[in-house]
């Protein structure tokens, strides 16, 4: 004791200050203190919870970037799968034109063909006909001069029987 009285303290003003201080300790953690933590605690807990959104956000991009990549992939075969499948289908179109372009040069040129037969005979037949008229024209004339009429008329109808013949 004779320590605290050099020192110059005061046992009971001591105690009512360490009394004081433990009571302001109570107080402070009971009002303040702790208020502070649940703060600090709430504070923490949305922190995590918006690194964790962060996170998850970040996962979902990086998922969405590789289904983009598939899709993307997926729309370039599907464009060569068409583009190809049209290229084969104008060479056949291709083909089958060209082969109906032949088809109907073909039956042009036998129709063509055909026709000028008919009109080829159509032609022989108009030409021995004026050929025969001609000749019949010409012995009626010349056998005017060494003829009768009755003769004539024998000898013509001969040769019109012999014309018939040849054509």
């Amino acid at each position: 004791m004779e320590i605290i009285k050099n020192f110059g303290l005061n046992p009971l003003l001591l105690s009512a200050q360490i009394i004081n201080f433990l009571i302001i300790l109570f107080i402070l953690k009971k009002f303040l203190y702790k208020p502070v933590l649940d703060i600090l605690k709430k504070r923490q807990n949305v922190i995590k919870e918006g690194l964790k959104q962060a996170e998850d956000a970040r996962i979902k991009l990086e998922k969405v970037v590789i289904e983009e990549k598939e899709i993307l992939k997926s729309a370039q075969l599907q464009s060569r799968k068409i583009i190809e499948d049209a290229k084969l289908e104008s060479i056949e179109i291709s083909k089958q034109m060209s082969e109906e372009a032949k088809k109907q040069t073909e039956k042009l040129f036998n129709d063509t063909k055909e026709q000028i037969s008919r009109e080829s005979k159509e032609i022989e037949k108009k030409l021995a006909l004026n050929t025969s008229e001609l000749a019949i024209a010409f012995l009626e004339k010349a056998l005017k001069e060494f003829f009768s009429s009755k003769q004539q008329k024998e000898v013509v109808s001969s040769a019109l029987k012999k014309i018939k013949k040849i054509s």
